[in-house]
């Protein structure tokens, strides 16, 4: 299978793994359709895609906020009719020992990387199951099986989001939706200064993107 004329929605395309994700995607002929809280950001790589002739568009949207979720949804089936594949990316990290986070900081992290994924998922799945067709990839982190000091609520968050993988996964199947969680491992973001490219790690993701139908669901796959 391929991308060629799908509708795929990334959210936190902005830089690192979203935007390496949305620049080859698009070369697989996909209309992709990108979000991130900084707008200059997706706006500048959904206009790198639309120069070298592939098909983007671009909105701000905090993707912890529903209605916000709701209206790029709603745009985005105005426009182009369909949503093929979501990839739910976006995600922060605020470092701490467990003792010194505060609450406010714990939500935060909550709110951005699990509520997100959440709320992406149960807006996209009345339009996949309607189409008989849908791809969802979570994107996770070693983190979530291993922990580490520090990373209390971000461990925590994509744990959670393993979980409502699992749970999606076991639901969505009769509608032909398959969902997949995808660690990339330390790759170079706005998050990382060190480790890979993530452009090294995207084609795992495409092949997530095209499995065929009755393919596999559920699974945590490491890059």
């Amino acid at each position: 299978m391929t991308l060629e004329q799908r509708v795929v929605m990334i959210s936190g395309a902005g830089s690192g793994l979203g935007e390496a994700a949305a620049m080859m995607i698009a070369k697989q002929g996909a209309s992709v359709v990108l979000c991130g809280r900084r707008k200059e950001r997706v706006d500048r790589v959904a206009q790198a895609i639309i120069e070298a002739g592939g098909h983007a568009t671009s909105s701000k949207v905090d993707v912890s906020e529903e209605q916000q979720i709701t209206q790029w949804i709603a745009e985005t089936i105005q426009q182009l009719g369909r949503i093929d594949v979501l990839i739910n990316n976006a995600a922060v990290v605020e470092i701490g020992t467990l003792s010194d986070t505060k609450l406010e900081d714990w939500d935060y992290q909550i709110k951005n990387n699990l509520r997100s994924v959440f709320l992406l998922t149960q807006a996209c799945l009345p339009i996949m199951r309607k189409q008989r067709y849908g791809r969802i990839i979570n994107i996770t982190s070693s983190l979530a099986d291993n922990g580490a000091g520090g990373y209390a609520a971000y461990g925590a968050s994509k744990a959670a989001v393993e979980a409502l993988t699992r749970t999606a996964a076991e639901e969505e199947r009769e509608h032909n939706i398959l969902v997949n969680s995808f660690n990339p491992g330390t790759i170079r973001s706005a998050m990382h200064a060190t480790g890979q490219s993530p452009y090294n790690v995207v084609p795992q993701l495409i092949r997530l993107a095209t499995l065929a139908d009755g393919g596999p669901s559920g699974q945590i796959v490491h890059a």
